[in-house]
């Protein structure tokens, strides 16, 4: 079996992928996309090389010089670094330039397109994490009540329109009206926003966008998801059953049902 590199960004997805290919017996090696995510995964590596995402030449070269030929990308990378003044390279600079827009399925197909160029495969998170994808159906013991069922149905709907046009995954309703939709600034943020225009009962959704890379930024939800939901009066979380990622389901159950969220796969 061929070696496999993991390209970590933030959050805990990266670690649940090296546990996988740890107990799996797959030879892997892992490179940080930031300080503080080698900060985060230091421990359980050996050797962490750390770059900026915008070096996509250096990550290359590095993949290729230790025997690479598969890779996974996990984690999440800050659309923003496109946005400020961090360091690339001359391949990103060549990118930038093919590129005709900077949405995630552009700037990812062109990297992607890179990669394979150079003899490198990227796999879906999928063929490694599929066992964390959501269920479809009620997860938490409580379930939305009919007003916040019409909000899903209501959501949902939306949520995969303003995917097809690449804006973000996460839509937050109240009485069949936007609060908030996803955008450059995140899940949490784009939560608390539209938990405090909705004074109460917000229904939050997270769907997978219509034509998402399997490669690239599955959507996901953990503790932090629902603990943002709860602290500012929010009360469903209904995801995009098979097609998001679950942190610590078992930890999610406990806390949705200790907040009174109902918590669901769509």
């Amino acid at each position: 079996m061929s070696k496999i590199g993991l390209i970590a960004g933030r959050g805990e997805i990266p670690l649940l992928v090296k546990r996988e290919l740890e107990a799996a017996g797959r030879e892997h090696m892992v490179i940080a996309l930031a300080d503080g995510v080698a900060e985060f995964l230091r421990p359980y590596c050996g050797v962490l090389p750390v770059f900026s995402p915008l070096q996509v030449g250096k990550v290359i070269k590095t993949l290729k010089k230790a025997g690479v030929t598969d890779v996974v990308f996990a984690g999440k990378v800050d659309k923003d670094v496109l946005l400020g003044r961090l360091r690339f390279d001359a391949t990103l600079f060549k990118l930038i330039f093919k590129v005709r827009d900077f949405r995630d399925d552009t700037v990812m197909g062109a990297i992607r397109e890179e990669f394979e160029a150079n003899g490198i495969n990227i796999m879906k998170q999928t063929e490694v994490l599929s066992r964390f994808l959501a269920p479809k159906g009620q997860i938490s013991s409580r379930q939305p009540d009919k007003d916040e069922q019409a909000d899903i149905e209501f959501g949902f709907a939306i949520a995969k329109k303003i995917g097809e046009l690449d804006i973000g995954q996460t839509i937050i309703v109240r009485k069949r009206a936007v609060m908030a939709v996803e955008a450059l600034e995140g899940t949490d943020a784009a939560i608390e926003r539209g938990c405090k225009l909705a004074k109460s009962k917000a229904v939050v959704i997270k769907i997978k966008r219509p034509f998402q890379d399997d490669r690239f930024d599955i959507p996901t939800v953990g503790i932090d998801t629902l603990k943002q939901i709860a602290d500012n009066k929010g009360t469903v979380l209904a995801v995009e059953a098979g097609s998001t990622f679950i942190v610590d389901y078992d930890g999610c159950k406990k806390f949705a049902d200790s907040n009174g969220i109902s918590f669901l796969g769509i």
